[in-house]
């Protein structure tokens, strides 16, 4: 499993993308001004290593079944533990993390049995939009210093809500794909 062609740019970025999370989680955990400054930058880079991955991957035509493995856990770890950290630093609430938590755990497990039966639900567009809203959410909860007097905190919970309202439509949206699917 582990040969050359599986040290490409895009895995590469992927195992970045892991490194910096204990890097992002120490910095959160000081919850300072500077502090929650640095791990937003942190954060920021991270995610964006999600996206730069995925678009190098595609159009280059590097996609390796170690990326396709490294990738979606290193997105669910980088997630998970932000909003877990977040949570004990009462920037979000268990509720929330729990219902984001959960509908990423059984998108997972429907995506990986669908595969198991070799028929692929692909991502769509309110899945997208859902992780979009998600990392900008963690973003503004993550630096939630105050910028030209705004309250950026606030922002990030509206996004959170935003997100999670978007998460249960998209797990219905999988949901239905898939059984569908199985007609």
């Amino acid at each position: 499993m582990l040969n050359k062609s599986n040290f490409n740019l895009p895995n590469q970025l992927t195992m970045l993308r892991v490194i910096l999370i204990p890097i992002y989680i120490i910095f959160l955990y000081f919850d300072r001004p500077f502090t929650n400054i640095m791990a937003t930058i942190v954060f920021t880079v991270a995610s964006l290593t999600d996206f730069i991955d995925g678009y190098v991957a595609r159009k280059y035509n590097i996609v390796t079944d170690l990326g396709k493995i490294l990738d979606p856990v290193a997105d669910k770890i980088l997630v998970a533990s932000s909003l877990i950290v977040l949570m004990e630093l009462g920037r979000v609430e268990g509720l929330i993390v729990i219902i984001l938590l959960s509908r990423d755990f059984a998108v997972g497990a429907l995506r990986d049995f669908s595969a198991s039966k070799g028929k692929i639900i692909a991502a769509g567009f309110s899945g997208k939009l859902k992780t979009t809203f998600q990392m900008l959410a963690v973003g503004f909860l993550t630096y939630k210093n105050s910028l030209f007097g705004i309250d950026i905190l606030l922002i990030g919970k509206i996004l959170i809500y935003l997100s999670v309202v978007l998460s249960i439509y998209s797990a219905v949206e999988y949901y239905l794909k898939f059984f569908s699917q199985s007609k």
